[in-house]
């Protein structure tokens, strides 16, 4: 400990301080030879300055003191007459929990890493595989992600201002949106079964004891739309678009034990250039945002902005004209442009809408399936409306499906 000399007793108080707390930013640890200075300015209070030891900060004469003109660092916060054990432990709690949200913080990201790689990998794998696999794996998600809807519907936030549908409702209508990508992949079409779903929905609601409510209805004929109904046009799109992409190179050289040339069909091709552009806007648009954003682009999502919108529709273009040259598909520029325009849109407000049902409902994430990303939902609101948008978009304005 270095002795300060030349001091007026009773205008300063010097005590020593070991604690890595007290520092001005809670990633950086003050030295282990930290001081607090108090200066008396009134009877009332006192204004404490931390001081770290590693360069000389005073130079003091019989006169007093001059200040150095390289202080390293100085916390000043106005407290009561003097700092008690109490107030000092408040700080060292307080700047703990400033630790501890950090190093949570830094967890998260890892995480968030490592399972949006794994994710990824698993993802690309079951999008090649095609088929059953890609039709089973796609139903377990639809029902994971139906199932997290409904809690939504029934948590507080919602519930205050509607009746949420019964239990046994909601947990029928996750089974039929899990059963729609199975039997659309079997028969091919699905208009008839959710009409059937739907109708059986409604009797199960109206032919309940109690009073029933328009809201139930509506929130669990939504719920089959939403979580069923859409997510099975990405059964359509890669499945059902066999027409194969006669242009694309890499179909070329894939291994004819993995199905050669005719396994790269428009479906494939068309899928693989839709996931890709969506998760170019999403990456485009966080990025910019965080380096550029300034102006909110809705009350719905606080975190978004305009400049982060502009710039992630610029990259889902970019991304969808470049892949389209690498599969030689769809073969017009303008048509590879308006792919990723369409993709764009249908990806912002898939978006939106999950963030207005979470909004509502008083959470941040829809679950905690996937550790450092939340819920199904939270992954997959991006792709809700694109599916569908996209085999609209191939089977009406492209001819003979962008060949």
């Amino acid at each position: 400990m270095a002795t300060i000399s030349y001091l007026n007793a009773d205008k300063f108080k010097l005590l020593p301080l070991s604690l890595p707390s007290l520092c001005s930013c809670p990633c950086r640890f003050a030295s282990s030879q930290s001081l607090i200075l108090h200066r008396r300015f009134s009877k009332l209070t006192y204004i404490p300055l931390v001081f770290t030891r590693r360069r000389p900060v005073f130079q003091f004469s019989q006169n007093g003191f001059l200040p150095h003109r390289r202080v390293i660092r100085a916390v000043a916060q106005a407290e009561p007459d003097r700092l008690d054990e109490g107030n000092a432990e408040k700080v060292l709690g307080h700047t703990q929990d400033l630790i501890l949200e950090s190093q949570q913080k830094v967890g998260q990201f890892k995480n968030r890493i490592i399972f949006g790689i794994g994710i990824g990998i698993a993802a690309g794998g079951v999008v090649l595989a095609g088929g059953w696999v890609f039709t089973v794996t796609f139903a377990a998600a639809v029902f994971a992600g139906a199932r997290e809807y409904f809690e939504l519907v029934r948590s507080r936030g919602i519930t205050e201002g509607m009746t949420p549908p019964p239990r046994y409702v909601s947990q029928a209508c996750s089974i039929i949106c899990a059963l729609m990508p199975v039997f659309i992949m079997y028969h091919g079409h699905i208009d008839v079964s959710v009409t059937s779903a739907a109708f059986v929905v409604a009797m199960a609601l109206l032919l309940q004891r109690g009073n029933p409510r328009f809201a139930q209805l509506s929130s669990a004929i939504f719920g089959l739309f939403y979580c069923g109904y859409l997510p099975c046009f990405w059964v359509k799109l890669r499945c059902g678009l066999a027409a194969p992409a006669l242009n694309t190179r890499l179909g070329a050289t894939w291994p004819v034990f993995l199905g050669g040339q005719a396994h790269w069909t428009v479906g494939l091709v068309a899928t693989l250039i839709s996931i890709s552009s969506i998760i170019a806007a999403d990456t485009f648009a966080f990025l910019g945002g965080k380096t550029f954003g300034r102006t909110p682009l809705t009350s719905i999502s606080p975190k978004k902005t305009w400049e982060g919108t502009i710039i992630g529709f610029c990259g889902c273009i970019l991304t969808s004209v470049m892949l389209s040259k690498v599969f030689s598909w769809p073969t017009s520029l303008f048509s590879a442009m308006a792919f990723g325009v369409l993709n764009f849109f249908g990806s912002v407000f898939g978006d939106l809408t999950e963030s207005m049902i979470k909004r509502d409902a008083g959470v941040k994430d829809s679950g905690s399936l996937i550790p450092g990303h939340g819920g199904i939902l939270d992954r997959v609101d991006s792709y809700v409306f694109t599916g569908a948008l996209s085999y609209s978009f191939i089977k009406t304005f492209l001819p003979l499906y962008g060949v």
